[in-house]
């Protein structure tokens, strides 16, 4: 039986750490050190982006994310459209044997229901 992706990120979503939008403003505010990701696509990044994040889209992010950590330790908050690819985008680094990484819960949508800083 295959499952819808919905089902998918429900599933996956038991073993990968979530935060809320208004945590990741608290983290930024207090100039936590952490690299915040924005995994949509390049259309969606283009028409914007949470201010200080970088764009590693979920095609790639398996690739390319040493280019930007080094440390597998490093905490890494991810955020997409709505927060489900970065489940999926979460688990998969996860395996890759990093350690602390986050997906935000709400995402996009929910970065600018609650005002968050945009460029």
């Amino acid at each position: 039986m295959s499952k819808t992706f919905h089902e998918l990120c429900d599933e996956l979503k038991k073993n990968v750490k979530t935060c809320s939008v208004s945590d990741v403003k608290k983290m930024k505010e207090s100039k936590e050190d952490f690299l915040l990701v924005d995994i949509r696509e390049d259309n969606e990044f283009n028409a914007g982006s949470i201010k200080g994040s970088v764009h590693i889209g979920k095609g790639i992010i398996e690739r390319d994310i040493h280019l930007f950590v080094n440390d597998h330790d490093k905490k890494i908050v991810l955020y997409c459209g709505g927060g489900y690819r970065t489940v999926i985008a979460a688990h998969s680094l996860q395996n890759m044997g990093y350690t602390n990484v986050i997906s935000m819960d709400g995402g996009w949508k929910g970065w600018n229901a609650e005002g968050g800083e945009v460029v």
